[in-house]
């Protein structure tokens, strides 16, 4: 297991890998003695790129665990493009079943590589803010980084 800690504008970030891929990108974790390899090193960079404002999309190998169901709603996130939000039926129906609606939602709660698979760009139908594992206010500061939310826009929403 390599990890690495990258301190982003919305707090610490501790990236894991295993020899091969990210396995996890966990918010506000400080590891006393880190152990970076190349692949952490190059997600921290492309991290640098995307918080600075020169990077849309990732190009990491990853390798998030979880079900079958769990992996194709996060192969779906994976194609929302930058700049873009998708509500909650959306996504489910992205996947090809809306009645999956609550167990999509689920799965996206359960995303282990936030950032790099774009569970922040799925909010409410009615643009409400719901959930997010680092906490709504990093959601709405990604949405906000990207263009999605535009400054004081939010506040209708809450």
């Amino acid at each position: 297991m390599y990890q690495e800690v990258y301190s982003s504008p919305i707090g610490n970030l501790l990236i894991s890998a295993d020899s091969e891929s990210i396995i996890a990108i966990e918010f506000d974790e400080r590891v006393e003695k880190p152990n970076p390899s190349a692949i952490t090193k190059k997600c921290a960079f492309q991290l640098d790129e995307y918080f600075s404002g020169q990077r849309e999309m990732f190009d990491l190998p990853l390798n998030p665990k979880g079900t079958a169901f769990q992996k194709s709603v996060w192969s779906a996130l994976k194609l929302i493009p930058f700049g873009k939000s998708i509500s909650y039926s959306d996504l489910a129906i992205a996947i090809g079943d809306i009645k999956t609606i609550r167990a999509a939602g689920t799965a996206n709660g359960k995303n282990r590589i936030p950032i790099i698979i774009p569970c922040h760009r799925v909010i409410g139908k009615d643009g409400s803010m719901v959930g997010f594992s680092g906490g709504v206010w990093r959601k709405e500061w990604l949405l906000k980084h990207e263009g999605i939310l535009q400054g004081e826009q939010m506040k209708i929403f809450g």
